[in-house]
């Protein structure tokens, strides 16, 4: 509808009566303790559809045991040496999801407020506690080197060789460092090994910084760590103080390291946290918390009138690495050429943890999906795709 033409002399007047055309309703920001639901109809959605979507994804719940420390030997101590849980696991829930479009609940299914483990979502609060030091000035270029940040003993350890020290926060957040060495009892081999046989793995071929990408939960231990160094405080304090109080978040998630994971700083003893559950620890963290920190990137890093993470920071985060184009800074799994995930747009991002947990951002359909042990990427993209086909808009 075109906006109706209004003398300057009522133009007060056409302002308050609307006759100017539209004016954009405020964003909707939940306050903490609650969060306001309206139904499929009122949010653009045709109700039977989106149900049929969720009915989809309970009948797609990953069928493996909901005993996590067993689950995890499982699926990496098949392979992987020596495999050990050295943080702490629980047995998670059934499978459960929410949607929130235009900022309201549309649905919410299975046990949104248990605190499960979120694997390797986990990523994403690390690098986004890395986005905060660099936004105050702690960590100066991403082209630096976080060594620099050690001390000179671990800095020699851990950094010393020819290669590591090349390394900069750039390729830890890209996880393309292809970082060589040990940390907190596991060699960077050990986690997901390259070779024909166990005999080669730790003979692995090594490659420049930089270009090449290797998921890897040691060397995303080690960017937490180089993080705590910068920061000199509990990385979960900076979280809680920077990012979960002012989003409202409850009190409930946790986010934890390894039983060997602690260290001396500034005469204080310190736990470096993991930056997934591979070996156990982690995030452990309710549906609802991880919807919020999902919409504060749908808003661009704004929670009402605050800027908690910069529209810079999420550009970097959402920019392909040049090792891999669907992923940016860990853990944003981007859907580049929709290749990923071909039934949602490919600017959408993913935060993605084992199991599987899923956070998902649309900015072209103002949609947050959180959707926790859904079975595989198959049926999350057939889901996310029913979601989608079910707004009428």
């Amino acid at each position: 509808m075109n906006a109706v033409k209004c003398p300057i002399w009522l133009r007060g007047l056409c302002l308050v009566v609307g006759l100017l055309g539209p004016v954009a309703a405020a964003e909707y920001f939940p306050p903490r303790g609650s969060w306001e639901q309206r139904s499929p109809e009122q949010l653009g959605f045709d109700a039977t559809r989106l149900q049929q979507a969720i009915d989809f994804s309970v009948a797609n719940e990953n069928p493996a045991t909901k005993d996590l420390a067993t689950d995890l030997k499982q699926t990496f101590g098949k392979r992987e040496p020596d495999f050990k849980l050295i943080g702490p696991t629980q047995p998670r829930a059934a499978l459960s999801g929410l949607v929130i479009h235009r900022g309201y609940v549309a649905a919410a299914w299975g046990d949104t407020t248990r605190t499960d483990m979120a694997n390797s979502v986990t990523k994403t609060f690390l690098t986004t506690v890395v986005g905060l030091a660099w936004q105050r000035g702690l960590i100066r270029e991403l082209s630096d080197f976080p060594r620099a940040a050690l001390p000179t003993a671990e800095r020699e350890q851990l950094f010393g060789s020819g290669h590591n020290a090349q390394i900069t926060w750039d390729h830890l957040l890209r996880q393309t460092s292809d970082w060589s060495g040990t940390l907190w009892g596991i060699p960077d081999w050990a986690d997901r090994p390259v070779g024909a046989t166990p005999a080669d793995w730790p003979h692995r071929p090594q490659h420049a910084p930089g270009t090449y990408f290797k998921y890897n939960d040691v060397r995303i231990n080690l960017l937490a760590l180089c993080a705590l160094h910068v920061w000199r405080r509990p990385l979960p304090e900076v979280l809680r103080e920077e990012i979960m109080d002012p989003i409202g978040a409850s009190g409930t998630w946790r986010w934890f390291g390894y039983e060997n994971s602690w260290i001396e700083l500034d005469g204080r003893r310190l736990q470096s946290v993991s930056g997934g559950g591979h070996f156990g620890g982690g995030m452990f963290i309710s549906a609802w918390d991880l919807a919020r920190f999902g919409y504060l990137f749908l808003r661009g890093g704004k929670w009402a009138d605050r800027e908690l993470v910069s529209e810079k920071w999420i550009a970097l985060a959402r920019t392909p690495g040049p090792a891999n184009a669907n992923y940016g800074f860990a853990n944003w799994s981007l859907n580049t050429d929709r290749q990923p995930l071909p039934s949602t747009p490919a600017t959408s991002v993913r935060f993605v943890g084992n199991g599987q947990n899923i956070v998902f951002i649309d900015w072209e359909h103002d949609l947050v999906v959180v959707v926790r042990w859904i079975k595989n990427d198959t049926a999350l993209d057939q889901f996310l795709g029913r979601v989608i086909g079910a707004l009428q808009e």
